[in-house]
């Protein structure tokens, strides 16, 4: 079997809905001959697995029969796949630029110390009138799990994502890994993705502090992981300062417990830590400090007549 430049990855459970919008939208790139698409379905009870194979033949297709969480998925995706590049794309993400691979096989080309792109992503259920952009092209500190694209050689350079962070952090964890290892990663903002999120909405959900615990606990992993131990405590103790002015002052006294249960998460991770510690040297953390942020929402500029 020929060699593909692209592989295209999804990991997905229980949102069929979502994942037959993204692969309508995405099916005219992976029928090229230089392209696959692989989803993963880790443990779907909806009929996901039968509906992609009934209905997309042409997706390479793996499922776990009990969940294993998506870093699992993506790790095992992209120690798998034999493409140059590696697109990872959630199930409720599509391409808005007509045929993007293009410009990102150009791109890597041209830029050999770039071990991944950043997409300009729109978070939306609606498509904006206006997909003009002034966003340049630069280097940055991180890059958004959504919608993004590994150089393979860069990926096999570090270590995989880590699975104990269950969810969230994953991002900052290799572009942490991915410095430390002289790789960029770069915006693209050439290329444009619709992630269908209406964000009002998911502040709402019943997930919603299941989400910020993860979002914190994943914080402090990090500082843990990667930051001088001179910067670690301030940065820990601004951390929650955050969470109890704009959060527990303000009437949200349930995010009070979920920092008592952080702190928990991070005892009982303690020796991953240690085992895993890659501390920036000042000199580095300096550097990376100096990079622009993760471009994260792009907004469209509002058109004047």
């Amino acid at each position: 079997m020929k060699k593909k430049s692209f592989s295209i990855l999804i990991s997905t459970k229980n949102r069929k809905e979502d994942l037959q919008i993204t692969l309508s939208k995405i099916h005219y790139l992976f029928l090229q001959d230089n392209v696959s698409c692989v989803v993963y379905d880790d443990g779907s009870t909806d009929g996901t697995f039968a509906f992609v194979k009934n209905n997309f033949p042409d997706v390479i297709l793996y499922r776990n029969e009990i969940s294993k969480g998506y870093l699992y998925c993506r790790n095992k995706m992209l120690n798998e796949t034999t493409a140059d590049y590696a697109i990872s794309l959630d199930d409720d993400a599509h391409f808005l630029t007509e045929n993007p691979l293009l410009l990102i096989e150009n791109y890597f080309k041209s830029n050999p110390q770039c071990g991944l792109i950043a997409f300009r992503i729109y978070w939306g259920t609606t498509i904006p009138d206006n997909l003009i952009s002034k966003d340049v092209r630069c280097r940055v500190q991180s890059f958004v799990g959504c919608a993004h694209v590994w150089n393979m050689q860069a990926w096999r350079a570090i270590p995989n994502y880590p699975e104990w962070f269950v969810f969230y952090g994953e991002e900052d964890f290799a572009s942490y890994q991915l410095f430390k290892k002289n790789w960029e990663i770069n915006y693209l903002p050439d290329v444009l993705v619709n992630h269908r999120v209406d964000m009002k909405l998911r502040k709402k959900n019943d997930d919603y502090h299941i989400r910020l615990r993860s979002s914190l606990r994943s914080g402090w992993f990090l500082f843990l992981l990667f930051y001088p131990a001179v910067v670690i405590p301030r940065k820990i103790a601004y951390s929650i300062w955050i969470q109890f002015t704009t959060k527990v002052l303000k009437g949200d006294w349930r995010v009070f417990k979920i920092i008592g249960i952080v702190l928990i998460d991070v005892l009982k991770n303690g020796f991953k830590i240690l085992k895993n510690r890659n501390k920036l040297t000042a000199t580095e953390y300096v550097a990376y400090q100096s990079l622009a942020p993760a471009k994260i929402y792009w907004v469209p500029e509002i058109q004047t007549t």
